[in-house]
């Protein structure tokens, strides 16, 4: 399998990133996106979906942090895409189940090119600290459509809305995971098109 890096850039006159991914790292991240929670986040999807991460953002966050988390979500989904290559030799599919406190979070995904987007998590609170969490579905939404991935996200149960987020984004990184690692039976396109 060739090597998954690759480098993104995004300058729009609301954001502007710089991110860079290693899809074969160890989980190793250096993030600074001017929002402290999706620091956090990412810095966590890193480590479990044991891929190398280093974004450096700045935003129009004096106005919310709408356009900061919704470009990271785009941004992610076009290195993911841009560092599957051809996807030969992947699994495509991904799945996990993860509990977080009294939290169950449950992501199916296929990166199979053609995005969906289904999502199903109510938070009790409309905010964690001062990170609005109706921002989690726009940071999905934009890598789903950017990634051409089909993405199903769906929180069986939960109370706390840190450990809901927190939860969400463990379980997508396991996810992903298992549909980037190589198949050792399947070394062609996973798909009967021989295209994705």
């Amino acid at each position: 399998m060739m090597e998954r890096k690759t480098q993104i850039f995004r300058n729009t006159q609301e954001t502007q990133i710089t991110l860079s991914l290693n899809l074969d790292g160890t989980g190793h991240s250096e993030i600074s996106t001017g929002v402290g929670f999706m620091d956090h986040m990412l810095t966590l999807l890193s480590k479990h979906a044991a891929m190398n991460l280093e974004i450096t953002a700045k935003g129009d966050t004096w106005i919310d942090f709408h356009h900061i988390t919704e470009d990271l979500g785009i941004t992610l989904g076009q290195a993911l895409l841009k560092g599957l290559g051809d996807k030969r030799g992947i699994r495509r599919y991904g799945h996990f189940l993860l509990p977080m406190d009294e939290t169950l979070a449950e992501v199916a995904l296929d990166l199979g090119g053609r995005p969906y987007f289904v999502y199903h998590a109510d938070f009790p609170t409309p905010k964690v600290g001062d990170f609005d969490t109706e921002l989690v579905r726009d940071f999905f939404h934009g890598l789903s459509t950017s990634a051409l991935c089909n993405l199903h996200i769906h929180v069986r149960y939960g109370d706390n809305s840190h450990h809901i987020a927190e939860a969400i984004f463990k379980c997508f990184a396991r996810a992903l995971r298992m549909a980037v690692d190589a198949d050792d039976r399947i070394h062609d396109i996973p798909s009967t098109k021989g295209i994705l």
